[in-house]
């Protein structure tokens, strides 16, 4: 069986005495677009920051492609393929979108020329091709998210950690990011996104991991995650699952 792109054994991380990640182990494959879901708190994003370097483990073992990264610092991993996203986008707002953009593509373009082409290029993948000029700052908050892909696409990942992309769009922004980012997995990116909107995991993810409590709780196809007990209940509390059975129906 092939190694997978990215591996996490028993991984722990402590602050102070709170425990946020508990043993989570999991694996993503390459080429799939893989969601980590779980209720507010469960210690999502944590995990997120320490795949990416911004946080080191208290315990266990991160590994890329077979080699061992635990520990190693973002622009490391970034040079890597490993770049994510975050939460709360927050462009550089002195700058223009286009300029935004080649900030990410400088990674492995060091004249500013060759960075501008790679981000217009980029812009154009996301749907903001037509906003190059604009500042920054002006961008709603559906463009703001686009921008902060855009930022992340652009320094050539080979693994793409979506924190979130898609919270604070309505109804049809989210639909018109759905086939973006499909289309970015289509290209041969590996992505693992967190994500509360479940019609988004729904239609995007391949295979679903469930963390609450720091733990990995659950995983496997989206439709089987979304009705299983356990999970229902971690989402709307004791009972719940056989509230909703009663009900006539079972879903996150």
């Amino acid at each position: 069986m092939a190694e997978p792109l990215l591996r996490l054994e028993r991984v722990c991380k402590r602050f102070d005495g709170l425990l946020a990640v508990d043993n989570a182990s999991f694996a993503v494959e390459a080429g799939r677009i893989t969601a980590l879901i779980g209720p507010n708190g469960a210690g999502k994003t944590t995990l997120f920051s320490i795949i990416s370097g911004f946080l080191t483990p208290s315990e266990g073992h991160i590994f890329h492609g077979g080699a061992e990264i635990t520990g190693m610092p973002p622009h490391l991993l970034a040079r890597r393929g490993i770049v994510r996203t975050f939460q709360v986008a927050q462009p550089f707002a002195g700058l223009s979108v286009h300029e935004n953009i080649a900030i990410g593509a400088h990674l492995s373009r060091r004249a500013r020329a060759d960075a501008l082409a790679a981000a217009a290029e980029v812009a154009s993948a996301v749907g903001l091709g037509d906003l190059l000029g604009r500042p920054a700052a002006s961008l709603t908050v559906a463009g703001r998210k686009r921008l902060e892909l855009a930022r992340a696409l652009a320094a050539g990942p080979e693994l793409l950690l979506l924190d979130e992309v898609l919270a604070g769009l309505n109804p049809s922004e989210v639909a018109a990011m759905v086939p973006i980012i499909r289309a970015l997995a289509e290209r041969g990116i590996t992505i693992l996104m967190i994500e509360h909107v479940m019609q988004a995991v729904m239609r995007l993810a391949e295979h679903v991991f469930v963390l609450a409590q720091g733990r990995i709780i659950a995983e496997g196809a989206p439709q089987a995650v979304v009705d299983d007990a356990v999970v229902i209940e971690a989402y709307l509390g004791h009972g719940a699952a056989a509230r909703l059975s009663a009900a006539g129906g079972a879903h996150v």
